[in-house]
């Protein structure tokens, strides 16, 4: 796992890049998810269908789930990356691009929570290997079937090359890139230490049975679905990205804080309904806004870098689970954690309150102070905007006339 995490961030701008310099009758990104779907489909099959024992044949299991999950992972990287970086490719426009982004969320968000669900339901009926081919099926029955509806313009189909180094350069020298991600990874941590902590702050804080986390989890995921509606309708539509996600990241530091003072399993459903109603703007504006910032990256190098972008920012983020890690050692052994203890101290109650409330309001509160020196919001914007359309409609003059 340790070599597939650092493996697994270097993917992430690497598959990015090769897209970005794709050139193909089909364009530079559906070709990956036309090619890619179906391998992809099988080598996450490939993960449930072992033939070694693991008692018996310990080293050969263990190659068997390196090679499965590389293979895995490089192509599910490349099919999503391209599939996301097609979100700024086909709509332009602010309010398009959040009208989608709400789609999108919801299909993301219900696929969580069965994705949660349904595999140990489905196994105990069909078997391990059965339902990773039925989920590997439907996945790919799902990326083809939509990529009848993708298209990308043509004018970006001829973008010149950019070497690799130069490239990853230019990324980290955006100001605007910087602070978004920066903004994302907060959020990713967050989540990641709600994922992992709930269960123990469940057991140990509330004195609840561990498994009402799911319970918890899922009023997160289903609240933060139907949220998405009403933060497009009555926020997103009336406010610029910037300013609907900094109310998005004051709202989910001030979420995260009564589960320090909660004492009951009710009084923690509430709170993470709250913390949904957050992650909803959270969720809505993440791809908004880094779509935002490749328009400005297009103004400033003539070039449409959509790939390298959301690979990057797939890159950064990464390290939001290795800190939520860290932290989560830190404070369960400070607090007195012992994971081979039958019987923990009094402390470790405490010890979770505090994980489950102060990290992810420190992190939103970061959050919201890198988004203050966001520079991509007002007169910026607009200039940006202006700039495309020009583009854009010179672009159309340009064309041949049937």
């Amino acid at each position: 796992m340790t070599a597939y995490a650092i493996f697994n961030a270097v993917n992430n701008p690497l598959m990015g890049y090769l897209s970005d310099r794709t050139k193909s009758r089909w364009g530079r990104r559906i070709p990956f998810i036309l090619f890619g779907t179906v391998p992809y489909a099988l080598f996450f099959a490939a993960l449930f269908l072992a033939p070694f024992n693991g008692a018996d044949q310990p080293v050969a299991l263990l190659i068997w789930f390196i090679a499965a999950l590389f293979l895995f992972e490089t192509l599910a990287t490349v099919v999503q990356t391209a599939y996301y970086a097609l979100l700024p490719e086909m709509f332009s426009e602010y309010h398009d691009r959040t009208s989608v982004a709400v789609r999108m969320n919801i299909f993301m968000t219900v696929g969580l929570i069965i994705g949660a669900a349904l595999p140990i339901s489905l196994a105990s009926v069909l078997g391990w290997p059965w339902m990773g081919l039925l989920l590997g099926l439907i996945s790919a029955a799902a990326l083809l079937f939509a990529v009848r509806g993708m298209f990308e313009r043509q004018s970006n189909l001829s973008a010149p090359e950019v070497p690799w180094w130069q490239s990853v350069k230019a990324t980290f020298y955006n100001r605007s890139f910087l602070t978004i991600v920066f903004a994302q990874t907060m959020r990713h941590f967050a989540t990641a230490v709600a994922s992992s902590g709930l269960a123990f702050y469940t057991k140990y804080s509330l004195g609840a049975d561990p498994a009402s986390s799911s319970m918890i989890l899922a009023t997160i995921f289903i609240v933060a679905t139907l949220a998405l509606y009403p933060w497009k309708r009555f926020l997103a539509n009336r406010l610029e990205a910037r300013t609907t996600l900094l109310i998005a990241y004051a709202l989910m530091g001030v979420s995260t804080i009564p589960l320090y003072l909660a004492q009951s399993l009710l009084a923690a459903l509430l709170t993470a309904a709250l913390m949904g109603t957050a992650l909803a703007g959270l969720l809505l504006m993440g791809d908004v806004t880094l779509s935002d910032v490749i328009d400005e990256d297009e103004t400033q190098t003539g070039q449409r870098r959509e790939g390298m972008y959301f690979g990057m920012s797939g890159f950064v983020i990464t390290f939001a689970y290795a800190l939520s890690s860290l932290v989560f050692g830190w404070l369960s052994t400070a607090y007195g954690y012992d994971p081979l203890a039958s019987a923990q101290p009094e402390s470790v109650a405490e010890g979770f309150r505090i994980f489950m409330s102060i990290p992810p309001a420190v992190g939103s509160l970061l959050a919201f102070a890198a988004l203050w020196f966001y520079p991509l919001h007002g007169a910026r914007l607009k200039q940006v905007k202006a700039l495309l359309q020009a583009k854009s409609a010179s672009a159309d003059l340009a064309q041949p006339q049937e």
